[in-house]
């Protein structure tokens, strides 16, 4: 098999093995909650060919010959699973090694509880300087 053949034959299986169907999976629905899996997914290939002649002693003729060959793999591992309850959607990360994708999906719901606090915490104090300024005024 030609290596370009070769190379296109296995960059098509890993096309069709890696769809977006691989990585966002079929809602699954358990006691009432829909669990839709979501993948990560990791391939990689690789090919190549070469041809080369080796001189023969005491021959007018020369050896040729030529190669290729290719190889590819794919790591499909679970990464977070999404859980709709009634109206609630939480995003639960996959157990076992926890990549930057899971540990930012668990630090979303602290970092909009901060920002709702810091932006409170900001209209207090903007309340606090426009009862200061008033008071001055009738003061003054």
């Amino acid at each position: 098999m030609d290596p370009q053949e070769l190379l296109k034959t296995l960059v098509d299986e890993l096309q069709r093995i890696a769809k977006t169907e691989t990585i966002v999976g079929e809602p699954i629905e358990v006691a009432g909650n829909t669990i839709i899996p979501v993948c990560r997914v990791m391939l990689g290939f690789g090919g190549g060919s070469g041809q080369g002649e080796e001189a023969k002693e005491g021959e007018k003729k020369r050896a040729t010959g030529g190669g290729g060959g290719g190889g590819g793999g794919l790591k499909i591992e679970p990464a977070a699973f999404i859980v709709i309850k009634g109206e609630e959607v939480a995003i639960l990360a996959a157990p076992g090694p926890r990549g930057k994708l899971a540990e930012l999906f668990e630090k979303i719901p602290d970092l909009i509880e901060k920002i709702a606090q810091a932006k409170k915490k900001e209209g207090e104090e903007s309340e606090k300087e426009s009862k200061k300024e008033v008071e001055v005024e009738i003061e003054g």
